[in-house]
């Protein structure tokens, strides 16, 4: 096409100003804490809490008792109250690896042609002790997985790989996963390594800081296994015309029609019943069989902003009051302050705490990027029983519950908002009295009214220093728009520094923020992105200032209510 006019004529031209700013990713909550099977420090996400059940398990049984972990009753509780996505980083104490397959026969009884290991760690994922009378394994579990390869074709080289629940048996099989038309040929569309993946996760440190390393050419595709080794690939199985090169004695390396077990996976929840201190009783030595100090990778691992995106974090059964616990604690609030994309909801006091106690537990903690709730809470467990569980089980439901019902910038608290479903009592019915206690010492009551239930009924964040981001909802408005007007800013990155450009951020941040102003987030706001922050001096710098200046919309917490009696008679002014 002509670019330009030489002769007489008309000359058409395209300017596609079509490209749309990214929208605002929807962060979710992350929970770091103990699980029962699943990728160890390996940030995972999950978008409902079926999707947890199939990735880190619920209930597991040590010695003669049955338990499940608080990571696995705070998850539920989110998604029962709308969240959309959780982050799960699973904490273990000691060595915990995968489980392979107990073997995988060949067609001619040579070598394993493939090897196959399970995603998640831990001996919970062992089953590999025999089988019943109708083909249930001895030690399979809703825990743990057993695999089964069908549909043998010999002529095109291919095989089906079924993965089932290890607690399944031949006549009633629980399927998880089907693979068909998988080939040992790595030049096939069905690469078995290609469908399944073969990757896996590591943890490495480069000086101070913990982070994850991928290891392996293919994504996982699969919920529960991987391709660890591929021992006898069958190349070009098929000739340019599609016919099967049996001279090369191919058809051999083919698996014949089996099932099996796993086998080899190390790393166990607990040693017995007397080192599992779990709700009520945990300790600073022992927090559901692990101590404090199994939490400080996982915890460094998620201050990669970048890779993991989350608005709220908590990790139920760490208590601030605890020496040991503080340190992890402190460490989490301070990703939540550096990273300035969450807030933290930490638990102060541990189980039988009385309210001066709960209020003096605060003292040592300052921040406008964390908040406390108190008391302790009874809920029903997935094992029956009936259980008292730290706040922070609870709260980011809360949170998430707001969200979804108003705003992150409306209070997460009151009779409306702050409603906690499913919780049978607290731990102790406080008296406006001790309200009055918890709220001036920033610990956020859970108050009972009768005929009301059981509600939330404070929003301050741990900040000492008076000022509107002494409050929660205020502290998540900062955060919502930091992330919008962020978000937006990245686009201009290594754009022309010019009045263009500037005009394009304002265009998209001038209307979100009269959205926020309409939906009751923001009395009035400014942005200033011109030539009067933009000097000559700051371009040749290679700079670009935006300041946004906002009033945000305050909560009416304290309401007085004034009744002026009148004698009979009387004129009622106006």
């Amino acid at each position: 096409m002509a670019e330009s006019l030489i002769s007489p004529g008309v000359l058409s031209r395209e300017q596609d100003r079509s490209f749309l700013p990214p929208a605002p990713i929807v962060a979710g909550a992350a929970f770091i804490g103990p699980t029962v099977i699943g990728p160890v420090e390996e940030p995972t996400v999950v978008t409902s809490y079926g999707d947890y059940q199939r990735k880190f398990g619920v209930t597991f049984t040590s010695g003669s008792n049955k338990f499940e972990f608080l990571t696995s009753l705070a998850v539920k509780s989110y998604f029962e109250q709308g969240g959309n996505t959780a982050l799960i980083t699973r904490v273990v104490s000691g060595s915990f690896t995968g489980a392979s397959d107990d073997g995988i026969a060949a067609e001619d009884g040579g070598s394993a042609p493939f090897t196959i290991q399970t995603l998640g760690k831990g001996s919970v994922l062992n089953n590999n002790g025999g089988q019943n009378s109708d083909g249930s394994l001895i030690n399979g579990s809703a825990d743990n997985v057993r695999w089964e390869i069908s549909n043998i074709d010999q002529a095109n080289g291919t095989f089906s790989l079924i993965i089932r629940r290890g607690d399944d048996n031949l006549k009633q099989k629980t399927v998880l996963e089907s693979f068909n038309d998988l080939s040992l040929d790595p030049n096939s569309e069905g690469y078995i390594a290609k469908i399944i993946g073969d990757q896996y996760k590591t943890k490495a440190t480069d000086g101070s800081s913990t982070y994850i390393s991928t290891v392996g050419s293919y994504v996982n595709r699969s919920n529960y296994i991987r391709v660890s080794a591929i021992n006898r690939q069958t190349l070009n199985y098929l000739s340019n015309d599609g016919i099967n090169r049996s001279d090369d004695n191919y058809t051999g390396s083919l698996p014949i029609a089996q099932s099996g077990s796993f086998s080899g996976a190390s790393g166990n929840l607990y040693k017995d019943d007397a080192a599992n201190n779990m709700f009520s009783e945990i300790s600073n030595a022992n927090t559901q069989g692990l101590v404090a100090a199994n939490y400080a990778d996982a915890i460094s691992i998620l201050t990669n902003q970048d890779e993991y995106v989350f608005n709220i974090i908590s990790a139920p059964g760490l208590i601030y009051s605890f020496g040991d616990h503080k340190t992890q604690l402190d460490s989490i609030i301070s990703l939540a302050s550096d990273r300035g994309d969450n807030i933290a909801v930490v638990d102060l006091s541990p189980y039988g705490t009385s309210v001066s106690n709960a209020a003096g537990n605060s003292a040592s903690v300052n921040s406008s990027y964390a908040a406390t709730y108190w008391p302790w809470l009874q809920m029903a467990t997935s094992t029956g029983k009936l259980e008292f569980v730290p706040a922070s089980v609870v709260i980011p439901g809360v949170y998430t519950f707001t969200d979804s019902a108003a705003a992150p910038w409306f209070a997460p608290a009151g009779l409306t908002r702050g409603g906690i479903p499913n919780v049978i009592q607290a731990e102790r019915k406080v008296t406006r009295s001790q309200r009055d206690t918890l709220y001036a010492a920033n610990v956020n009551p859970i108050a009972t009214f009768p005929g009301s239930g059981i509600s939330v009924f404070g929003q301050k964040t741990l900040q000492k220093k008076k000022s509107a981001l002494d409050r929660v909802n205020v502290r998540r408005l900062l955060i919502d728009l930091k992330k919008f007007l962020g978000d937006q800013a990245k686009t201009l990155v290594f754009e022309q520094n010019t009045i263009a450009t500037r005009n394009t951020f304002l265009a998209n941040v001038n209307p979100y923020l009269e959205s926020v102003v309409q939906r009751q987030g923001l009395y009035a706001y400014r942005v200033v992105m011109d030539d009067s922050n933009n000097t000559a001096d700051v371009i040749d710098r290679n700079q670009l200032v935006g300041q946004i200046y906002i009033q945000p919309a305050k909560t009416a917490e304290f309401i007085t209510l004034d009744f002026v009696i009148l004698p009979t008679g009387a004129t009622l002014g106006e």
